[in-house]
């Protein structure tokens, strides 16, 4: 019998069976008093998530369709945003506001590096009219997590609107979105909330709403002033993806039931074991800030990390992701987020010592997964959680 899959990839992330479960009932009616009860309950719990007191709209769309809507709503043709790079979703940032001709001025970040604050406030005072600054936490091409707590420092001294794409970051990496001053944050459902792709959430505070209001960019699907309006009323302007958000409300009950603060330790906890294990296997991070929501790790030279990654699929049924752009081949990364145990890094730990034995690339025998137990410690003793089961990270 075929051992079951082990998804190591950041984003879509394992789904707990109590959201498998959700996902196979029978669908309901969203213009009912029901579906609405459940709406409002979830959308209460993604401010929880999202540290915000400000209202999250609900979107049908992967992460993307919020970063688009933030894009969207804020900026008409001919402004000014700037823009920190450093791997392919900062970059993401940039090609949204070339699609809507908005003149984005960028901070270079080298892939690995995380952004230097001070050049983000530097491009603030050399582009005074700049209305956004559009950033990411975490960086899932690389494994970096940006200083978003510093670079909201330099944002509230402007007149820019900080808008931060959380999409891999929530519930990996700290991210306090009020008390930062984040202004706008957009995040999505594959991820840290162990839901499949599908929805997005966006929160705007007041001084975001202000330059929603001005902003002269056409748009229809991505009104978040529309939005906004259906959420008096505990709805949505269009059609929502009905199944996710009765899953979604069985996630917030697994991930609220812990709280935000232990979620956040037991990504830190398994981040900290995988990179214990890298350096006990003689391998290195890519990072230079490593996030808690995946870790990038160098392909040794002279292994191909295209055939590394699928081969220990092939071996051991463990998935990784790969690099993307010019990063292919050259990093594997593995994910932490959501409803990862420490069982499955182990796991995933030895299928890449075989896989890199299997070429030719020495690795010591179970060093690996040694570090990375003498990390995890009691998550290890309660024994395995199999993914049939009903156990969830605590």
């Amino acid at each position: 019998m075929k051992t079951p899959d082990i998804l190591l990839t950041p984003g879509p992330t394992p789904l707990p069976p109590q959201v498998r479960e959700a996902l196979a009932r029978p669908i309901i009616h969203h213009r009912t008093a029901h579906y609405r009860a459940i709406f409002k309950r979830t959308l209460q719990g993604m401010q929880t998530v999202m540290q915000t007191a400000q209202p999250v709209c609900c979107l049908t769309s992967s992460g993307t369709g919020a970063m688009e809507a933030a894009v969207v709503n804020l900026l008409a043709p001919g402004d000014e945003a700037i823009v920190v790079l450093g791997g392919k979703f900062g970059e993401r940032w940039q090609e949204l506001c070339q699609a809507y001709a908005i003149r984005a001025v960028t901070v270079p970040v080298t892939y690995g590096d995380a952004a230097d604050p001070a050049q983000v406030g530097a491009a603030l005072k050399a582009h005074p009219s700049a209305k956004a600054v559009f950033a990411t936490l975490c960086e899932t091409s690389t494994g970096v997590v940006h200083d978003i707590r510093a670079i909201a420092q330099l944002t509230r001294k402007s007149q820019a609107v900080l808008v931060v794409d959380a999409i891999s970051g929530l519930l990996a990496d700290e991210c306090h979105t009020d008390a930062w001053g984040i202004d706008v944050l957009v995040s999505g459902s594959q991820k840290g909330l162990m839901l499949p792709p599908g929805l997005a959430f966006i929160s705007v505070n007041e001084r975001a709403w202000a330059l929603m209001e001005r902003a002269t960019t056409s748009r229809y699907y991505y009104d978040l002033r529309v939005a906004r309006k259906a959420l008096a009323d505990d709805d949505t302007p269009f059609t929502p993806a009905v199944a996710i958000v009765v899953a979604l409300d069985e996630a917030l009950k697994l991930i609220l039931g812990t709280g935000v603060a232990q979620r956040l330790e037991h990504n830190g906890q398994i981040a900290r074991g995988t990179r214990a294990a890298v350096e006990a296997m003689g391998l290195s991070l890519f990072a230079k800030r490593p996030s808690n929501g995946v870790t990038a790790v160098k392909v040794p030279q002279g292994v191909d990390g295209k055939k590394l990654a699928a081969l220990m699929y092939e071996r051991s049924g463990v998935m990784v992701a790969g690099g993307q752009g010019e990063m292919a081949g050259k990093i594997i990364r593995f994910a932490h987020m959501g409803y990862i145990t420490a069982e499955d890094l182990c796991a995933g730990l030895t299928a890449l010592e075989e896989a890199l034995r299997a070429l030719n690339h020495p690795v010591p025998a179970g060093e690996g997964v040694r570090a990375a137990q003498a990390i995890f410690g009691a998550r290890l003793s309660a024994g395995p959680a199999p993914k049939g089961g009903a156990r969830v990270p605590s």
